[in-house]
């Protein structure tokens, strides 16, 4: 039989609560709608950011470049020291072999002191000439315990500078980590940025590049300024042999580049050898003003953040930032100009 209950009302309070309930979702749902939308930034301002990301970056990449030098220098230095050591080891070991020969000798003789022994001799002229042959001997015996404690100074000296430069390597090593790791994350924090444009939009940045240094390109064919040098005039043309090329963090040739690594490289192919770094290459010549560059002096830029090959006519040739590679520029584009260098 069916039952006739009357079905079960909700309380008051469980009314209440789900009203409240659903009053707030409402509310919320209001306020998202009427919230201020989060501004995308625009392309110019991203560039604008990724462009100070990349400067950061390079000036990392420089001073990683620099600990890099530095650690090869060590281990060549550590090379040479225990290559010296091994070798002095060597005439150690001779000249002690050398004493140890003389005292066995003396041993199987029965110990007998040597004035004796020559004093016994039935030939006077025998005698003299064995005094003599003993005197000598002593001598170099003297020479040979002098030779032994000199050596041993020298190689415990040459011990501790090993020692010290294998410190300074570890120093470095950890110090080239850490330049690595800051490299690392401001190229991370850029590519962020640019993953936040729309491909159109990357698409136009690429466009506006490529036909800026098209146009500096043109510009610099256009000029006719005389070269800084014949050597410096070498270097410029090598290095627009390598238009095209990319850049690459800690790239010195010929595949790849960094700022630096191109105009070092770029040098080496006109017979000259500059040092690898930003900071260093900026007084490894004369400086001068901008009224003063001629095609093939270096241009730097940043606050040494950037360095570049002036092409003549306001233009230079350079490895720009991760994602580029080697092209003409504008001057007017790269940032703020510092100084030229003439080699």
């Amino acid at each position: 039989m069916a039952s006739h209950r009357r079905p079960k009302q909700p309380s008051r309070a469980r009314v209440t609560v789900l009203t409240t309930a659903a009053a707030a979702a409402v509310a919320l749902t209001s306020q998202a709608a009427n919230a201020a939308p989060v501004d995308k930034p625009s392309k110019d301002e991203v560039k604008t950011k990724v462009d100070k990301l990349y400067e950061e970056a390079g000036r990392a990449t420089d001073k990683y470049n620099g600990a890099k030098e530095k650690e090869e220098k060590l281990q060549k230095e550590i090379s040479t020291i225990q290559d010296n050591v091994a070798r002095g080891q060597e005439d150690l070991n001779e000249l002690r072999e050398g004493i140890g020969q003389a005292a066995s000798a003396q041993y199987r003789s029965g110990g007998i002191d040597s004035s004796i022994q020559l004093f016994l001799s039935a030939d006077p002229d025998d005698y003299l000439d064995k005094a003599a042959t003993l005197d000598q001997l002593s001598s170099q015996q003297v020479d040979a315990l002098k030779k032994i404690q000199e050596k041993q100074r020298s190689l415990a000296q040459q011990r501790e500078e090993a020692n010290e430069k294998l410190g300074d390597l570890a120093d470095v090593r950890e110090s080239l980590g850490k330049k690595k790791k800051e490299v690392q994350s401001k190229l991370a924090e850029a590519q962020k940025l640019l993953n936040t444009l729309t491909a159109a939009e990357k698409a136009a940045l690429d466009q506006e590049e490529t036909r800026a240094s098209r146009s500096a390109g043109e510009r610099v064919d256009l000029g006719n300024e005389v070269p800084a040098s014949q050597r410096g005039a070498a270097a410029l043309a090598a290095a627009a042999t390598q238009q095209g090329k990319p850049y690459v963090s800690g790239g010195s040739g010929p595949n790849s580049y960094d700022c630096s690594g191109l105009t070092q490289w770029a040098y080496a192919q006109a017979g000259v050898s500059i040092t690898r770094t930003t900071y260093t290459q900026a007084n490894d010549g004369t400086r001068i003003t901008r009224d003063q560059l001629a095609p093939g002096d270096l241009v730097f830029f940043n606050n040494l953040g950037h360095v570049g090959l002036y092409a003549g006519n306001g233009t230079v040739i350079h490895a720009p930032y991760p994602g580029k590679v080697v092209r003409y520029e504008s001057m007017s584009t790269i940032g703020t100009f510092q100084f030229g260098v003439r080699i």
